[in-house]
């Protein structure tokens, strides 16, 4: 039986807003103040926010749990703390990953006074509920990403990758020119692009800035036509 692969594009127009002036926001599934039951994750991947934030500012102490959380960095710098007792400042091609389980408290903030920062916020639902909670960091760089797809989230913690308590395997890479990456999605598995900066190919599929790539049915994926391109790519539970 042959499955039916399908691609369904995310206009990076049409995700949620918001601006609250010190961090401006676009939401692909629904967060805060934007619903859209259209949109209300995808699998067990629930939030992505791509977020900018002014010099200075960030997010004060708040509680989560029971959610799989990552920011990939991609410009300035993010500085951490948390009830765990952890603290870092991770800058871009970095991304830091906090598994809330029972729950952790944490800050988030842009360590410049002078320059924006920008990052996306990933959100994915755990296998279990309430497990103990952990944070890790990780640094990509140009060359780990360049031209292929580099796993830095799993669920075994494999190839060095952040161990996760989410089913799925976050790649991350960049592509340009005739750079060209061919993967397998399995079957029973979701996948999503998320375009993080320039402009691509999947499966023939143009994406821009900013535009998400619902897949479902699995089989062969390719990745082409990159101008400048950098994306994540998320092999997901149904």
């Amino acid at each position: 039986m042959t499955i039916q692969q399908t691609l369904t594009r995310r206009p990076a127009a049409e995700r949620g807003k918001a601006d609250f002036g010190w961090l401006k926001s676009a939401h692909s599934f629904s967060f805060g103040e934007y619903y859209d039951p259209n949109h209300m994750g995808f699998g067990n991947l629930r939030v992505i926010n791509d977020d900018l934030v002014a010099g200075g500012k960030g997010f004060g102490q708040h509680p989560h749990k029971n959610a799989e959380i990552f920011s990939y960095v991609m410009g300035g710098a993010l500085e951490h703390k948390d009830s765990m007792g952890n603290g870092s400042v991770v800058g871009a091609g970095g991304v830091q990953y906090m598994s809330a389980g029972s729950g952790v408290t944490h800050s988030e903030f842009n360590p410049s006074q002078t320059d924006e920062m920008r990052f996306l916020q990933v959100w994915l639902l755990p296998e279990e509920q309430n497990t103990k909670p952990a944070y890790d960091t990780i640094d990509l760089s140009d060359a780990d990403k360049s031209g292929k797809l580099k796993l830095f989230l799993s669920r075994d913690g494999r190839d060095g990758s952040m161990t996760t308590q989410a089913d799925a395997n976050v790649y991350a890479a960049k592509l340009h020119g005739d750079q060209s990456i061919t993967t397998d999605l399995g079957a029973g598995r979701k996948g999503w692009v998320q375009v993080a900066d320039g402009s691509l190919q999947v499966n023939g599929v143009a994406l821009s800035k900013g535009d998400g790539l619902a897949i479902e049915g699995g089989g062969t994926l390719t990745f082409d036509a990159g101008q400048d391109a950098e994306f994540l790519f998320f092999d997901l539970a149904e």
